[in-house]
């Protein structure tokens, strides 16, 4: 807080306080940067939906004559696999628009090696995102063969 002295009239000796706006002003300033940095971090979320252990008991198998579910499985090496057949990356958006028109539920279930490179998990996903898939399930157990 800082004071000036007054010119002239009012209280002899007095002394009248002004306010420094310069500490509040530097605040306001570091808060709109953190905002600015943080505002689109925000909006890149991916929400995952995992059932519960108590959930999968009470789950009842499906039918015998079901569709097989979409399965979209990542190898250590890169390679992509729609229910074990090999696919290349460029062909992967329409195989799966194919599939999913066929389909009236739009589930794929997403498979990735604990080995495979990030990138190229994330970029299968978004492919499956762009061919129709609604729903992705990432599973969290090997299946059985």
């Amino acid at each position: 807080m800082g004071m000036s002295v007054p010119q002239g009239g009012g209280r002899k000796g007095g002394v009248a306080p002004s306010m420094n706006v310069t500490p509040l002003v530097d605040v306001v300033l570091v808060l709109l940067i953190i905002f600015m940095v943080v505002t689109p971090l925000l909006a890149k979320q991916f929400w995952l939906s995992l059932p519960k252990k108590d959930d999968t008991a009470r789950l009842a198998p499906p039918p015998v004559d079901a569709d097989k579910p979409v399965v979209l499985t990542v190898d250590q090496r890169g390679v992509l696999r729609i229910n074990q057949a090999e696919v290349q990356r460029g062909e992967l958006k329409e195989r799966l628009a194919r599939i999913f028109a066929a389909r009236s539920d739009n589930v794929l279930y997403f498979d990735a090696d604990d080995e495979a490179v990030y990138a190229v998990a994330v970029e299968a996903m978004d492919a499956a995102r762009m061919g129709g898939a609604k729903t992705i399930a990432v599973l969290t157990e090997k299946p059985a063969r």
